[in-house]
């Protein structure tokens, strides 16, 4: 009989729906999408328009509402915007009549509370701190909320009142008029239910303001308390600063009086911290179970058996390990966080105030295209790119930043067992994919030679060097070294190539990490990194691929798998998966994550053959696993990192002015620090007078060494001829060149003396040998430094772990640095 009928819209409830309006006198009424928000009242064609095409809206605050009929009104700012409206049905219209007031009234109490906002805000109490003030602002909000309500229950009240009378009166009328027996029958039973509705909005009203009254009162007390609390608050917040003050003032006392060895305290806060730790975590894995994160491709997971999370004495050897090693874990997370007795902190030693902001970027415009058109299929390193694209900073310092959670690294020093260990390292991995997410910018092609120190003995107990180790291909070596127990090294040569929608970056070579006390060494791979929309539309960065971190001492290894963004996928974006196995293949633990967010770690129980089939018609692996424990997660951004180039807090700091830095270093190269400064014009001139020089001092390296090698060919060619007889293998030869057997020696000779034109002339370095030995370094030529050049704090070598050619560090640069001798470094800016 009746239609069901949709709750009356709220005051600032967001209202919306379609209506018919009038547009001209061919159209007509013409189907629109309304959206009544804030006092505004907005159409659009379709719904698919509000995010981008907004069609009109006019203000509720100076408008008046009019009703026409059963179904249309009118909608007027009293200037040039009227609105003729009408809804499908009676019912329809009066929702919208009904909204529109409400927001109407609303939109004139708030523009009038906006012009005394001046004097409310003079009359809030002031707060004692900034806790306090944000507290202090919370409850006032609160306050104004209620208040905003109350307004809402006297509109509403005001409403009723308005349109119970218009009622009253419509009946009234009906009863003058004369009409037959049924119809009076009709109109008095309808205004008897009006009266009915009259009683009963009346009786709302009052207990509305029953509760009302109810309300101030209370609330009066509430603020006293809220006060009293407050000054309690602030009584407390000053005890406890000065009891801090006393507690310092009494430590530092102790030091200056005596100073004890550290050894004998150490164990005793582990001893102290290792209990709770470990109990709080065996409580949480026996009494919790671990709900499985979502399906990946290569396996699934689900929570353990309940058998494994028994309780009481009758623990099986299984559940007690794993309260071992999650006890573990918070052992070593409680020792990070709040052992003071490690011997930097015995040393009062002011840290380093770092800065917090650099410049903002300035907003150059650019056409793109015109630069890249001609770069397609070209190599990156060759492109001359202007400082538009870049961000203020070195590949050297942005290879530096993957030491953003080196603690991660310091946790797993501690660990006891290796596959622990193995789920940190992975973590490690990830976290240097986080500070990509919004770095579209490109790092400035550090110079051969040039290098990068990062010392945080201070603050996270490394240090950390970088060199450009060679230019064609691109490569820098890494050496980090801490003094919580391990060493991280790397070499990485990238390689890149613009594909006209998108630009493909390839990190080549290998990360190392070598930890002291367990002497595990892991290495890994990097990923593929992709900028997409290079032409059109917004830049963002997806990272792709697998990687692979072994141990090459105990043969354990983590699979990770960085899955591509795709548009059709429901998986979370930016994915990661990753399992733990032994050398025997076994799997010990699942991570999944993002690695622009997070990572966790499961510890596996039982795997299985099962679940749905793969891509390949492969079964998945099934894990059983106890609950996920988080390994990483990401710090968040300084303020105002939209407008400096979206740098993390250590990034910020990376090409911080320092004294006492190699004249190589990343910080004193010009055309960067004039670009950090927002001077880019005078950054790409500059830009260009360094690529040039590296070029002159490469074109006479070159010349250099033609010049040795043609001495060195005449030489030989000189002594081939002179001595006589000459004699290989016994066998004895005249000097007479018409003899046959001298001519095969010199022909065989000639073949193996080669120079040739490309190597001089191209872009490749030259190589002189003869017989396969290189006649500059005397070694085989095949392992001659490419071009020719031989980097000042690093050697190459061939790992011994992966058979591949790296450069190691050689030493020498932090003992240079405390001499202040920098006589050998080249001067490359």
């Amino acid at each position: 009989m009746s239609e069901p009928k949709a709750p009356t819209p709220t005051p600032g409830d967001t209202y919306k729906g379609w209506l018919f309006k009038w547009t001209n006198y061919i159209k007509g009424y013409q189907r629109r999408w309304f959206v009544l928000s804030n006092g505004l009242l907005s159409y659009y064609r379709t719904q698919a328009e509000m995010g981008h095409t907004c069609r009109g809206t006019i203000n509720l605050a100076t408008a008046n509402i009019a009703v026409e009929d059963s179904c249309n009104f009118v909608i007027s700012n009293g200037g040039a915007q009227t609105y003729h409206l009408k809804a499908s049905s009676e019912v329809e219209r009066q929702r919208w009549i009904t909204a529109l007031e409400l927001a109407k009234a609303k939109a004139v109490r708030m523009q009038a509370e906006s012009d005394d906002s001046g004097d409310e805000c003079s009359t809030s109490p002031p707060s004692a701190g900034q806790g306090l003030g944000a507290r202090n602002s919370e409850v006032q909000s609160t306050l104004r909320t209620l208040g905003s309500k109350v307004e809402d229950l006297s509109t509403c009240n005001d409403l009723i009142a308005k349109h119970g009378s218009a009622l009253q009166r419509s009946l009234s009328e009906l009863e003058g008029v004369k009409l037959g027996g049924d119809t009076s029958d009709k109109i008095r039973q309808v205004t008897e239910r009006a009266t009915l509705f009259r009683i009963t909005s009346n009786a709302m009203i009052n207990a509305c303001r029953d509760f009302l009254a109810l309300a101030q009162a209370h609330s009066k007390r509430w603020q006293k308390a809220l006060q009293a609390e407050r000054d309690q608050r602030v009584r407390l917040e000053e005890t406890l600063e000065q009891l801090a003050k006393q507690h310092n003032h009494l430590e530092r006392a102790f030091r200056g009086a005596t100073v004890l060895p550290a050894s004998p305290s150490n164990p005793t806060a582990d001893s102290k911290g290792s209990g709770p730790g470990k109990g709080d975590a065996s409580d949480d894995d026996d009494n919790e179970f671990f709900d499985a994160c979502e399906d990946v491709q290569e396996f699934i997971t689900i929570p353990a058996d309940p058998k494994y999370h028994r309780s009481g004495s009758n623990i099986s050897g299984i559940s007690s390990e794993i309260g071992m090693d999650d006890g573990t874990t918070s052992l070593d997370e409680q020792s990070l966080a709040s052992n003071p007795e490690s011997p930097q902190s015995q040393e009062v030693v002011p840290v380093r105030k770092r800065r917090t902001r650099i410049p903002d970027k300035p907003n150059y415009s650019l056409n793109l295209w015109s630069i890249m058109k001609n770069c397609i299929g070209k190599e990156l390193s060759k492109i001359p790119m202007p400082v538009n694209f870049n961000e203020p900073i070195s590949m050297l310092q942005r290879l530096s930043e993957d030491l953003e959670y080196s603690e991660l690294l310091d946790r797993g020093a501690k660990c006891q067992s290796s596959l622990e260990q193995l789920c940190y390292v992975a973590a490690f991995t990830v976290s240097s994919y986080s500070t990509t997410v919004h770095r579209t910018g490109k790092p400035f092609n550090p110079l051969l030679g040039e290098t990068f120190e990062l010392d945080r003995l201070q603050e996270s107990g490394y240090r950390s060097l970088c060199e450009q180790v060679s230019h064609h291909p691109p490569a820098a070596a890494h050496h980090v070294i801490s003094e919580r127990g391990w060493t991280l090294r790397q070499e990485i040569t990238v390689a890149s190539k613009f594909r006209g929608k998108y630009l493909s970056i390839m990190p080549l070579g290998s990360i190392h990490c070598i930890f002291d006390k367990s002497n595990n060494h892991y290495s890994w791979k990097k990923v593929t990194t992709t900028v997409h929309n290079i032409i059109v539309g917004k830049l963002w960065i997806d990272q792709s691929g697998e990687i692979d971190v072994i141990n090459h001492r105990t043969g354990d290894r983590c699979h990770l798998k960085f899955a591509p963004y795709s548009y059709f996928s429901r998986d979370v974006a930016r994915k990661v998966t990753g399992v733990v196995t032994d050398k025997d293949g076994k799997a010990h633990y699942v991570l999944s994550g993002t690695w622009d967010e997070k990572m966790e770690c499961s510890r596996v129980m039982q795997s299985s053959r099962g679940g749905e089939n793969g891509t390949e018609g492969r079964q998945k692996t099934v894990y059983q696993t106890l609950k996920a424990r988080e390994l990483w997660r990401k710090n968040p951004l300084p303020e105002g990192a939209e407008n400096m180039y979206y740098f993390t807090q250590l990034a910020l700091t990376l090409n911080e002015q320092e004294d006492g830095v190699a004249p190589t270093d990343s910080r004193r190269r010009p055309d960067q620090r004039l670009m950090e400064q927002g001077m880019w014009d005078e950054a790409n001139a500059e830009k260009q007078r360094l690529e040039e020089k590296q070029r002159s001092v490469r074109r006479e390296r070159e010349r250099e060494a033609v010049r040795l090698a043609s001495t060195a060919e005449e030489a030989v060619i000189e002594d081939s001829i002179t001595d006589s007889p000459l004699k290989t293998d016994d066998v004895e030869f005249s000097s007479d060149p018409s003899d046959s057997a001298f001519k095969t020696y010199t022909d065989e000779t000639s073949s193996d003396l080669s120079l040739s034109s490309e190597t001089l002339h191209g872009s490749h370095p030259p190589s002189y040998s003869m017989g396969g030995v290189d006649l500059l370094y005397g070694s085989p030529a095949k392992s001659a430094p490419q071009d020719n050049y031989t980097a000042l704090w690093f050697e190459q070598v061939v790992d011994e772990a992966t058979g591949e050619p790296t450069h190691i560090y050689k030493g020498g640069y932090w003992e240079t640095k405390e001499q202040g001798t920098w006589e050998n470094c080249p001067d490359i800016f």
